[in-house]
């Protein structure tokens, strides 16, 4: 069985959005905080090898940038890993190799998930986060945390997300103050 990973850049205040060509003021915040070292501990966290789990919006912005990244690590790992992706429209995954997930979403998460592989990392897909912690799915959240506050923006979580425990498992930090935090997802937050 395959372990689920959540995956983000985040603010101290919780956005993640960086989608300057959508509006959004901020874009490429992640930038100044950028170091060689960084993208290695941010690399290793992701793991040789790995497939990943999008929703519609970051798979469409990802396959504009990705496959013209240039070879880098990050690159070719993202380019060589199967998405399987939450989609209306499973004929236009042109950014691949790429799978649907179906007409129930869930039902194939679930699915993909009790296959043999690599783990699955969600990143982005701020809609589709917020479902995998409702049904239990997620396994582990890695947040690199950017000491920014950014005041608006698309948020990891929505208002009304279901209170959720999780554990703590390690940090390490960039010199340029990036924490990457892991935990451990335990389950509904308990009384």
């Amino acid at each position: 069985m395959r372990k689920i990973r959540i995956m983000e850049h985040i603010s101290l205040d919780g956005v993640i959005q960086h989608d300057s060509d959508q509006g959004f003021a901020y874009g490429n915040w992640t930038t100044p905080f950028r170091t060689p070292a960084g993208l290695a501990a941010v690399v290793e966290a992701y793991g040789s090898r790995f497939d990943l789990l999008l929703g519609r919006r970051t798979y469409d912005a990802w396959a504009g940038f990705w496959p013209q990244a240039g070879d880098s690590p990050i690159a070719n790992g993202l380019n060589a890993a199967t998405k399987y992706v939450a989609t209306h429209r499973p004929d236009s995954l042109s950014w691949g190799p790429a799978q649907d997930l179906g007409a129930d979403v869930i039902e194939g998460i679930r699915r993909v998930k009790a296959t043999d592989g690599p783990d699955l990392i969600v990143c982005g897909s701020s809609t589709l986060t917020s479902v995998l912690f409702e049904q239990g799915l997620v396994d582990e959240v890695v947040l690199m945390v950017y000491p920014v506050l950014l005041g608006r923006g698309k948020r990891m979580f929505s208002e009304g997300t279901a209170p959720r425990e999780l554990a703590f498992v390690s940090s390490q930090a960039t010199s340029t103050g990036v924490l990457l935090n892991t935990y451990r997802h335990v389950g509904p937050l308990q009384r």
